[in-house]
């Protein structure tokens, strides 16, 4: 573990739960879920996050209701997997919006991404266009989500 991380107890466990779930919580109502008052909870808060263990705070967007609903996850392997490959395919995929996730994997295969599109029709054309023309793309394989069971960060 590195150094610098914090030591952790039940109510920074409580804090970090329920941040998760409600990242906007105000820090009253946070230190009375958690059983402490405001001014160690904001302490314990401000510590969490000088510490990295809070990376920031966001909104959770719903995918389908900005007509995103098609998700597909894909395997891509690599025609040279040598560092310098690896990072221009790193560096190129950042700038394909639709892909949600990018995954180096220890597999028979050396990436795997989530792509994001409205229908299977835009997928194909992000496929073609933009996922096949990534730096050292040899082939790709496609699996189609027919349902989302559990989707969530930690």
């Amino acid at each position: 573990m590195p150094s610098d991380l914090p030591d952790m107890d039940r109510f920074d466990a409580a804090i970090l739960r329920e941040l998760a779930l409600e990242g906007r919580l105000p820090v009253t109502e946070l230190a009375r879920r958690i059983g402490l008052s405001k001014t160690p909870t904001q302490a314990r808060v401000k510590r969490l996050e000088d510490a990295g263990v809070i990376a920031g705070y966001r909104a959770v967007l719903n995918p389908i209701r900005m007509g995103l609903a098609h998700v597909a996850f894909v395997e891509v392997r690599l025609s040279d997997t040598r560092e310098s490959a690896l990072q221009a395919f790193n560096r190129a995929v950042q700038g394909v919006a639709e892909i949600e996730e990018c995954h180096m994997m220890a597999s028979s295969f050396d990436y795997l991404l989530k792509v994001r599109t409205g229908d299977i029709s835009e997928y194909r054309r992000v496929l073609g266009e933009r996922i096949s023309s990534l730096p050292h793309v040899a082939s790709t394989s496609t699996f189609v989500v027919m349902e989302a069971v559990k989707e969530r960060g930690l």
